[in-house]
């Protein structure tokens, strides 16, 4: 993808995928914290226990990684690990 996006007009910014499948989006809960176990690879939909929304696993993950990828564009200066 990094050597198509400019034939394409976009900008490519590699993050790091780490804990994007086990953070809830919308309250950013990070599973297997607070007492609660984190998921498996054969969990593929979850609920939040924090705020009670219902996520489905890889389109949670894409929501966090391109949310990674906004902060990081808008503070490049700064360590993406610190930001999230």
């Amino acid at each position: 993808l990094e050597y198509k996006a400019p034939a394409y007009g976009r900008t490519f910014v590699e993050v790091n995928p780490a804990y994007t499948t086990q953070t809830c989006y919308d309250c950013g809960f990070v599973m297997g914290s607070k007492g609660t176990k984190r998921l498996t690879l054969h969990d593929r939909e979850w609920t939040c226990p924090n705020c009670h929304v219902h996520h489905i696993r890889d389109h949670n993950a894409a929501l966090n990684i391109l949310a990674k990828g906004q902060r990081l564009l808008t503070r490049p200066d700064q360590n993406l690990e610190a930001i999230y």
